[in-house]
Formats: structure tokens, C-alpha cells, sequence
């Protein structure tokens, strides 16, 4: 599991055994003390979720409505993490932005579950959930993509970017929303550096005769799209590929011999 956490915790035990069990979850952890340094964090690495204490003293509610009215930060998952724990705070805290709520005292099984939730409602692309498509299978976390019994050799950036049209099919995509979400929004990247990529992903879906789902939308970007029959017309058998790919298929020629009637 990929995916970066903001721990905002006044504790200072509990704060460090929350960001030791999320990065042995996987995840990226950046940690605050308070809302005041949360501020600065969010706002300058986006993080994907926030777990934000809300103790006496701490305006958790008012941090939250400040996030989700930041353009940078709106799409961050916010889960509000307190001892307070009636009707009206859980309410409180909902209505505020929060995509959810802990109450303290809390295992650290439960955090984990409650976070990857959000992840995968939030940013789909960062779970570790198997995806099909046309006889396309990507696994994330084995890193492998196949099809029926081959397996396709993806570079790094190939295999991210499929992941993303998987997780995100039948949306088109411009150049710079592909940027912004496969190569982070840091990232000082040409636009035309996608079209490069997006060639080698298709040629790596040529393979096994997938190149269709990945379609161009002329003056816009790309989209993924599972409908649009990538094997609607017949493909050689993987043995076949393997034997014309070697020289060792030849064509047969037919040659009609006249009757002699």
C-alpha cells in the first residue's frame, strides 16, 4: 500500500506509535505536534490523509473546514482522531469536512482498517486491490500485470500509469491531469513526456492484444476504456507470438493446381 499520511497528535507516545505502524503499513508519514504545524505540512505535501487530533484547546474542527476550503487540500481524507465521544462531536466533526471518526481509546488494527478505507473511497489507485479488465490482470501488490498465462514487462512509471487508467476507466485525462496524478504535482515534467510513456504502455499491451483499451481522445488526452473490445478482433496465441517472433513460423502458400478435366 502506497499513499502518505499527516499524524497530528499533541501526544507525543501515541503520535510516534501511530507513524510507526502506518510505515510499517507502507505508507509515507509526515507527523505535527499541532494544528499549527499541520498547516504548513498539508498545504506543502498534500498528503493523501490526515489523522487529526481533536483535544481540548486544538481547533481540529476549524483545521478541517480550512482544508477542505484550500483547493490544495481538498482532496485530502481527513480523519478526525478524539476522546470525545458523543453523538453531537461525531456530528460536529462530519459536518466539518471529516471523512471519518475515532474515538480514543482505539487499537491500532482498527486506525489501519479505518485509513485504508478512506484511501480507497478517496484515491482508489493507491489500493492494493486486484483489478480486471478484458482478460487484463494487474495486481499491485505482487507488481504484476497478466494476461491469461503472460506476463507483461512494465518499467516503473508504465506500470503506475496503467494503474491509473485501471482505476479511473472511461474518464478522459489531459496531458497535465496524467502529470499531476502518476508523476506527483512537484514534479517539473514536459507534458509530452506522457505521450512517450503512453507509447510505451501500449506497445507493452500490444503483447497480448490489450492496446485497445487505451483509447487517445484527439485535442483532450487519454482515456481507459474496458469496453471498447480489445480482443473484438482475433488474436494469435501466445505460442504462435513466440513462434513468429523467433523466425521459426513460416507462411504456407497455397497454390491451386487446374482440374484436368
Amino acid at each position: 500500500m502506497e499513499g502518505s499520511v499527516l499524524v497530528v497528535e499533541h501526544d507525543g507516545a501515541l503520535r510516534e506509535l501511530m507513524a510507526s505502524n502506518l510505515r510499517h503499513a507502507g505508507y509515507n508519514v509526515a507527523c505535527a505536534e499541532h494544528v499549527a504545524q499541520a498547516a504548513g505540512l498539508a498545504r506543502g505535501s498534500r498528503p493523501d490523509v490526515a489523522l487529526l487530533d481533536w483535544a481540548p484547546g486544538e481547533p481540529g474542527l476549524t483545521f478541517a473546514r480550512q482544508m477542505r476550503g484550500d483547493q490544495r487540500t481538498a482532496d485530502m481524507s481527513i480523519i478526525m482522531v478524539s476522546a470525545r465521544s458523543t453523538e453531537p462531536d461525531r456530528i460536529a466533526a462530519l459536518e466539518s469536512g471529516a471523512d471519518d471518526y475515532v474515538t480514543k481509546p482505539f487499537s491500532m488494527r482498527e486506525l489501519l482498517a479505518r485509513v485504508k478505507a478512506v484511501v480507497r473511497r478517496r484515491a482508489p489507485q493507491l489500493a492494493d486491490d486486484i483489478l480486471e479488465s478484458s482478460g487484463l490482470r494487474f495486481d499491485a501488490a505482487a507488481r504484476r500485470v497478466t494476461a491469461g498465462d503472460r506476463e507483461l514487462d512494465l518499467r516503473n512509471t508504465e506500470f503506475r500509469l496503467l494503474h491509473f487508467f485501471m482505476t479511473h476507466a472511461h474518464r478522459t485525462f489531459s496531458r497535465r491531469q496524467l502529470l499531476d496524478a502518476v508523476w506527483g504535482e512537484q514534479s517539473f515534467v514536459e507534458e509530452r513526456t506522457v505521450d512517450v510513456h503512453v507509447r510505451r504502455l501500449r506497445r507493452a499491451l500490444t503483447q497480448t492484444g490489450h492496446d485497445g483499451l487505451l483509447e487517445t481522445v484527439r485535442g483532450v488526452g487519454f482515456r481507459f476504456r474496458p469496453d471498447a473490445a480489445a480482443l473484438s478482433t482475433p488474436t494469435l496465441s501466445s505460442a504462435v507470438l513466440d513462434l513468429a517472433r523467433s523466425g521459426r513460423l513460416r507462411p504456407r502458400i497455397a497454390v491451386a493446381v487446374p482440374s484436368m478435366a
